[in-house]
């Protein structure tokens, strides 16, 4: 078997390889991949294959894994490049010798992690999910392994970064290997000072993350109103419009209840929003937020009578609420984040000053003057502001 240099492998140049029963070309071949070092295409008198080839050390040994991954034609390029890399960082992280005695493991750290500081420092439940999932969905494998050893094969954990990136994405990638290096200097902190002092991802390359500006400019909300008015389901209509004008989470919206609904004081109280129960504020109401409500209640009493009774946003689900808030972007082009973006876009544009909108909006506060900001005797002007930004909205819209 010839091995021709390696280059970077692409659907198009895989496909113009000639058969090793061409004039002129060895009776087999193969051309290794520059991207990924294991990943290669081997070219055989009737077909081309992908493969992997990599060394393992095993009981001190080493030795070479050959796998086939698929046939060209059958897989792209990019799949195969994409599995190649899943695959060799299964090899050699499966050659890890696991943990020694007496040596905390990545799943033991976690769960002390979850327990005496997530829940303790009172984060929200669906942030300790997230946290869970980046352990059990992404580094699952390597529960059972010592945190000392990850830190001595830091390369490996470089290799599974770069598999997640292809696999589930860049900011997944990222997570992931944020949640294994909290959860490592917790660990070293609190249950063991002889770990080293580089945590196990010190070797990642972390993906670039760039803010997404979706946000709609004032000309396009009579659009999209046209859009939000074509939705079947009424609850939803509102869900949406109500996202728009209060600029909040939908996480947050979506399991509002009636009795955080002071109507005299006009404001909607959230309890445990993102960042936890201490992160608790009230949403100043408008005019056209508290008309939003009421369509809300009377569509949601037709539609789901015994869910409207408790929750804002009914809907046919297991928790009684609207768990799901995305639409078709052909249906409907901006929701979620995107009309959190505009709102605040628009609360610039009426000038609304910054600090306002980082009340209205949640934010934390940064530096020692805002620091002194009481936000709960700034309800009145803080409504002002709502209203304001509300008009602008619903202006725009026709």
């Amino acid at each position: 078997m010839t091995n021709a240099t390696p280059r970077k492998l692409t659907d198009r140049e895989v496909k113009s390889l000639p058969l090793a029963d061409a004039p002129h070309t060895p009776s087999q071949y193969k051309i290794r991949d520059t991207e990924v070092r294991g990943f290669l295409v081997q070219i055989g008198r009737h077909s081309k294959s992908f493969r992997i080839e990599t060394e393992v050390q095993e009981l001190g040994r080493r030795r070479v894994v050959k796998k086939t991954i698929g046939r060209a034609g059958e897989i792209s390029v990019r799949d195969a490049r994409a599995k190649a890399k899943e695959l060799i960082g299964s090899l050699q992280t499966g050659s890890l010798k696991g943990s020694k005695p007496g040596e905390i493991t990545l799943e033991q750290a976690w769960l002390r992690y979850e327990q005496s500081h997530l829940v303790r420092q009172g984060r929200s439940e669906k942030t300790i999910q997230e946290y869970r999932r980046y352990i059990d969905d992404h580094l699952s494998d390597w529960k059972s392994l010592s945190l000392r050893e990850l830190t001595e094969n830091m390369h490996l954990v470089a290799c599974r970064h770069d598999a997640l990136t292809q696999n589930r994405g860049t900011n997944a990638a990222n997570h992931a290997m944020r949640t294994l290096r909290a959860v490592y200097r917790y660990a070293r902190k609190r249950l063991d000072r002889t770990l080293p002092a580089e945590h196990p991802a010190t070797a990642v390359d972390f993906n670039p993350e760039r803010r997404r500006n979706t946000g709609m400019g004032i000309e396009d909300l009579a659009a999209w109103k046209s859009s939000l008015d074509g939705l079947p389901n009424p609850v939803r209509r509102e869900f949406h419009l109500f996202t728009l004008l209060s600029g909040s989470r939908p996480g947050a919206l979506m399991s509002a209840k009636w009795e955080h609904l002071n109507v005299a004081a006009r404001t909607l109280h959230i309890p445990n929003p993102k960042g936890g129960e201490e992160r608790a504020f009230d949403i100043p109401l408008s005019c056209h937020m508290l008309r939003s409500l009421w369509r809300t209640r009377r569509a949601g009493r037709i539609m789901h009578a015994v869910e409207a009774q408790t929750w804002i946003f009914p809907a046919a689900t297991q928790s009684g609420h609207i768990s799901e808030y995305r639409e078709r972007r052909d249906r409907l082009p901006k929701w979620g984040g995107d009309l959190r973006q505009t709102y605040r876009t628009v609360g610039q544009m009426v000038g609304v000053p910054s600090t306002d909108m980082h009340l209205l909006m949640n934010h934390k506060l940064s530096g020692v003057n805002d620091g002194y900001i009481t936000a709960g005797v700034l309800g009145g002007h803080l409504a002002c502001q709502q209203a304001r930004i509300s008009e602008m909205i619903i202006g725009q819209m026709g």
